[in-house]
């Protein structure tokens, strides 16, 4: 569990993530292999990277920032929105089985993977300010499609920045921001809903596995740093294309295990 961890946190700071991509299917496999209750495997899956979420992005965020990769005007005004899709994300995601958490979590970075490959980097002179009505629906639909993934949201909101003229590096730095507040009210949310549920969980508080979250905190954020560094020294449009790739990759694993349950 602990070799697991310096993945997710590197991933973490070079795409801004989270690291919710890679944990939540290593935190699948681990805890299935305990023989913790299939009905609830994908759930604790997801609380748990949403626990794991929070510091290791702070400290994406902090070094993100220290390269002026952080806008936090947008982070204040579209984070409102995402908030509210969280929680009712979070409810809808407590009323399915795992296998359908599966099955949602696989379609969904599939077509983001594939969107990303697609994409090409624009140099752009200035950031084309997003609408109010287009925050709402886009906020709204990230923070719900992201509860359920235990993800900190940036597989969308990154694509959604640029396409609004935001380098990579800075959408990347500001969703992790964002990431931050998704991550935050998904984890009190699976707590909530998992205690609500009486799942009686082993070592575990409602969704949240606490062995799980104490063994990958220190080395994510750790990993989490140098990842966050070494996205400001690579090329941007290799950046998005590596993105794409992983999230494909990832998709087609959880498609496969999808097949077997």
């Amino acid at each position: 569990m602990a070799l697991t961890a310096i993945p997710v946190g590197f991933v973490a700071g070079l795409f801004g993530i989270g690291g919710g991509l890679i944990t939540v299917p290593f935190l699948y496999y681990i805890f299935n292999s305990l023989g913790i209750d299939q009905q609830y495997l994908m759930h604790l899956a997801v609380g748990t990277s949403f626990a794991i979420i929070i510091p290791t992005s702070i400290v994406s965020v902090l070094t993100h920032h220290k390269f002026n990769a952080v806008d936090f005007d947008i982070v204040k005004n579209y984070g409102i929105y995402v908030i509210s899709g969280v929680i009712i994300g979070t409810i809808f995601a407590a009323s399915l089985k795992t296998k359908s958490l599966v099955l949602f979590f696989s379609i969904v970075i599939f077509f983001l993977g594939i969107y990303l490959l697609l994409l090409k980097e624009k140099e752009v002179n200035a950031i084309i300010k997003i609408k109010l009505h287009l925050k709402i629906i886009l906020g709204f639909l990230t923070g719900f499609i992201s509860a359920p993934m235990g993800i900190g949201g940036a597989i969308m909101n990154v694509p959604i920045l640029k396409f609004f003229g935001y380098s990579i590096n800075k959408a990347i730095g500001s969703a992790a921001a964002i990431g931050f507040l998704i991550a935050l009210f998904g984890a009190i949310g699976f707590l909530i809903t998992g205690s609500y549920l009486k799942t009686n969980l082993p070592l575990s508080i409602g969704f949240l596995n606490v062995p799980a979250f104490l063994i990958f905190i220190p080395i994510t954020t750790f990993m989490a740093r140098l990842g966050a560094r070494t996205v400001h020294k690579i090329d941007k449009n290799k950046i998005s294309k590596y993105f794409g790739i992983f999230l494909l990759i990832i998709a087609t694993k959880f498609l496969l295990e999808y097949v077997k349950l």
